[in-house]
């Protein structure tokens, strides 16, 4: 990667959108859109595959909730590095690095599984499945660092009014990657095993890291001028995100789903593993998953209306209503909605939030807010998980299972034997609500939808302006 040279704060760097017709760009963003998309569906099958193998094994909820906590929480430790390179070097040199390196860190993963017995790797007292699982951690954490870059491309290659349906094409991206790795995942770890499974995620890494070499982005002929500075750059990061008024807060809303994200991080393989087999769950996740690809089409089509934030907030406040009564009752197609529902969902609260700051922070600080972003709402999700685990599997689920608890559960959540993994779901939801609705009534409300208007407008006045509109 080659290093900017220094230049002021605020400058928006050697990038020329002009240099293409907007159709070439966006033939261009397509491109680095299905390649993350490949690269995204490589990791997630490998994630997947492991949090089923893992469960299917120990019939333990504590490891699927570490396992899954841990992901998240190196996410939050890395993300402001992440941000950091991608603000500092150009971002598809910053693409490729972070294909290369995960790559080579599922071929070590491969290796080890090669060499170190089943069972020995399975044991949850050795160091071996926890060495196994950081190297399989590390390099899909990695791969993240494309996601950030990524929102800046947008940001680079799209026109402005057509940036909110950008960032829907990209959810509609990531529900795809959910179906396919999800059914993949499930008739891998089934039918061919985990060591097959890790060829498979190599042969996929290395086909996503070729096709990157072949992409090229003319627009940025040097990585924006940034004031930028080492490899975790908090405080600029920080400066960043507080230098328009109301941003912190929109990361906060931004946070709300991912509250009870940990809850289903934790808790929702378990629960459709004790409903389907793991050959079934794969696909049944899937079918669920076909709401993400609808909920991303929509905005692409649609986009998010005149105000983001109060389109991201109604969201979290349906996420929260779905994931309090998809369970209520052991049904599997209420289950199925209730996946199908949620995934609808999650497009719509993370293209909110990436369109209002690709409105209002400039280019040459994106990488470290939306580093900033990814760190901060990372860290939400591990802190439900590893919280719910062991409360789940030492607690709620022995109470809901006993005579006694199965009694008092059965008027309003039925009878089945995960009214435990119920009862938290439906707690989890209720909680997401209220914390929504309350958001609409903060002072920040209101700064962060002003601040969005208000560039908004000075958009439309500078495109006026330009000898480009005349």
């Amino acid at each position: 990667m080659t290093e900017q040279e220094p230049a002021a704060a605020g400058s928006t760097g050697n990038v020329n959108p002009l240099e293409r017709t907007p159709a070439e760009r966006t033939r261009t963003f397509t491109g680095i859109l299905v390649n993350t998309a490949l690269a995204n569906i490589t990791t997630s099958y490998l994630w997947f595959a492991l949090t089923f193998w893992v469960y299917l094994e120990t019939r333990n909820v504590i490891a699927t909730g570490v396992i899954g906590g841990a992901y998240m929480l190196l996410i939050a430790l890395s993300s402001i590095s992440f941000g950091t390179f991608v603000d500092r070097y150009r971002k598809l040199a910053v693409m490729r690095f972070a294909a290369g390196f995960t790559l080579v860190m599922f071929v070590l993963s491969g290796v080890m599984f090669l060499l170190t017995p089943e069972q020995a790797l399975l044991d949850l007292s050795q160091p071996w499945f926890w060495i196994f699982t950081l190297i399989i951690l590390v390099g899909a954490v990695v791969e993240n660092m494309r996601n950030i870059a990524l929102s800046t491309t947008v940001t680079i290659l799209i026109e402005p009014d057509k940036r909110a349906n950008a960032n829907g094409l990209v959810g509609m991206v990531q529900g795809l990657m959910f179906i396919v790795t999800s059914v993949l995942s499930g008739l891998s770890v089934g039918l061919l095993g985990m060591g097959w499974t890790v060829v498979v995620a190599l042969v996929l890494t290395a086909l996503a890291f070729a096709h990157l070499l072949t992409l090229r982005l003319p627009e940025e002929v040097r990585a924006a001028a940034s004031d930028a500075h080492g490899g975790f750059d908090l405080r600029g990061s920080w400066a960043a995100v507080m230098a328009i008024s109301g941003l912190f807060a929109l990361i906060v809303f931004s946070t709300f789903n991912n509250f009870i994200g940990g809850v289903y991080m934790a808790l929702m393989d378990p629960y459709g593993l004790e409903m389907f087999p793991v050959e079934i769950w794969g696909t049944v996740f899937a079918v669920g998953a076909t709401g993400f690809i609808l909920g991303g089409a929509l905005i692409g089509k649609f986009g998010l209306g005149s105000n983001p934030l109060r389109t991201l907030l109604i969201a979290v406040a349906v996420m929260g209503l779905v994931g309090a009564v998809f369970t209520i009752r052991e049904w599997a197609w209420l289950y199925i909605a209730g996946i199908w529902l949620y995934m609808a969902l999650v497009p719509v609260v993370e293209a909110a939030e990436q369109t209002v700051i690709q409105k209002v922070v400039p280019l040459s600080r994106q990488g470290r807010v939306f580093g900033f972003a990814m760190a901060f709402e990372s860290a939400a999700a591990p802190i439900t998980a590893f919280l719910i685990a062991p409360i789940a599997q030492f607690w709620i689920i022995p109470y809901a299972r006993s005579a006694e608890g199965a009694a008092q559960l059965a008027p309003l959540l039925g009878e089945g034997t995960s009214r435990g993994i119920a009862l938290v779901f439906l707690v989890a939801g209720l909680i997401m609500i209220v914390v929504a609705l309350l958001a609409f009534l903060a002072p920040v409300y209101r700064r962060v939808t002003a601040s969005y208007a208000q560039a908004a407008e000075e958009e439309q006045s500078e495109d006026a302006d330009s000898p480009s509109s005349r």
